[in-house]
């Protein structure tokens, strides 16, 4: 069983799996601190929910509004969350 929004980290035999979660309140990658939804965070959250796109899109709607109230003060142009957050799921 492989944990919700994980990635494999190279390593030397088994391999580790670190998990592609935002930290909050900067909204960065755990893994890899670029800014979340990184590229692996979006495939491993397309995969989780390739059944039902919908609810991909009610889940980064609800991680937008944490995120509005989070990232407004450092980034005040809402269409760019918008775009990170929301806009990247309708371009599948």
């Amino acid at each position: 069983m492989t944990a919700r929004n994980c990635s494999p980290v190279p390593e030397r035999g088994r391999r580790a799996v670190l998990p592609h979660v935002p930290m909050r309140p900067l909204w960065l990658c755990r893994a890899c601190a670029a800014p979340w939804p990184c590229q692996p965070a979006r495939l491993l959250l397309l995969l989780d929910y390739r059944r039902d796109r919908v609810a991909l899109s009610i889940h980064m709607a609800g991680c937008l509004f944490d995120a509005t109230a989070d990232l407004l003060r450092t980034n005040p142009n809402p269409a760019d969350l918008f775009e990170r957050f929301i806009g990247w799921t309708a371009h599948l």
